[in-house]
């Protein structure tokens, strides 16, 4: 088996590909499949799969925000 890959898509979710096991905090095994979009910005209503919704959150990623100087406020939940 390859080794698991996270990528990130940009201002986009997590790519998870390869991995065999996601777990929650609480010990609940989550389904995994052979790729897998994770949401990063916290405001998916199927997580901790993406759904699409940073699209409409506006969500960028942090290193962006900081280039352009701007106080826009990015989630880290997930």
């Amino acid at each position: 088996m390859d080794r698991p890959t996270i990528t990130e898509a940009e201002d986009g979710p997590l790519i998870a590909k390869g991995v065999a096991r996601l777990v929650y905090q609480d010990g609940r095994e989550v389904a995994v499949k052979p790729a897998m979009a994770l949401c990063r910005c916290g405001k998916s209503s199927a997580k901790p799969f993406c759904d699409g919704t940073h699209t409409e959150a506006g969500f960028r990623r942090r290193d962006d925000v900081a280039a352009e100087g701007t106080d826009r406020e990015v989630s880290k939940e997930g």
